[in-house]
């Protein structure tokens, strides 16, 4: 017997199953059912301004099968530049600007939806705010795949370029 199969025949996967099961019960058992945007602090990253509603590392909300955040981009503003696998939908809520993805420019405006595409290599993004009065905000949603294909998601996950506002 190799010590691989040696090791994992000293554990019963099944009670480990529901012994992670229990543990996720007692930690999401308080856990909030509405998020409300004005708890949300807003963070400054190097992919510009954003408030998390859900993500991976926050485990007070009652699901995290999705990453949910708000980006907000100031006036004539941008975001930083990303290559990841994609798979993302924007919800435009105010402003008017276009997404570069993968070399082209994709106008948008408020109540615009804004797909981008999952694929095997992945895309390269970024988000600029056409106005030089008002700021530009949206909804990103996307699967949580973080925790079944980790964080580089079979194509690598690399920021190519920070937002202006970003100060390492």
């Amino acid at each position: 017997m190799n010590d691989r199969v040696q090791k994992l025949s000293g554990t019963n996967f099944w009670n480990e199953l529901i012994k992670l099961r229990d543990e996720q019960r007692a930690e999401r058992e308080n856990a909030a059912q509405v998020v409300k945007r004005s708890d949300l602090p807003l963070e400054v990253n190097s992919q510009g301004l954003m408030r998390w509603y859900m993500h991976p590392a926050i485990k007070d909300v009652k699901l995290s099968t999705l990453a949910i955040y708000e980006q907000e981009l100031p006036p004539r503003g941008r975001s930083g530049r990303l290559k990841f696998q994609g798979g993302q939908i924007l919800f435009i809520v105010e402003g008017d600007g276009y997404t570069i993805l993968d070399g082209v420019k994709h106008a948008w405006k408020p109540r615009d939806v804004v797909n981008l595409p999952l694929k095997k290599d992945g895309v390269v993004v970024q988000h600029f705010n056409s106005s030089e009065e008002n700021i530009a905000r949206f909804l990103v949603v996307e699967p949580n795949l973080y925790a079944a294909t980790t964080v580089d998601r079979g194509c690598g996950f690399e920021q190519l370029e920070p937002a202006p506002d970003y100060r390492a």
